[in-house]
């Protein structure tokens, strides 16, 4: 198998942790692999990626976001 026609492993620039405890619970975003901020809603995680000129389109494309502990729904701790 050639480079080509490997798999494609990338890694999205939006990075978003499974959920903290905490009132309210928030999860963690990191963006180009720093820390940016808490979220406590899917829109808190659209703003940083617009703070940071990045234009989500698909919250549910892994080359955009990877979602860490859940999913974009996923806001209270199990």
């Amino acid at each position: 198998m050639t480079e080509i026609e490997s798999p494609h492993i990338g890694s999205p620039r939006i990075l978003v942790l499974k959920v903290q405890p905490g009132t309210p619970p928030f999860r963690i975003v990191e963006i180009d692999g720093q820390v940016v901020g808490e979220a406590r809603a899917v829109t808190d995680v659209l703003e940083a990626a617009a703070a940071f000129g990045i234009t989500v389109h698909d919250l549910d494309d892994p080359d955009v976001v990877r979602w860490v502990g859940g999913d974009k729904f996923t806001w209270m701790p199990h």
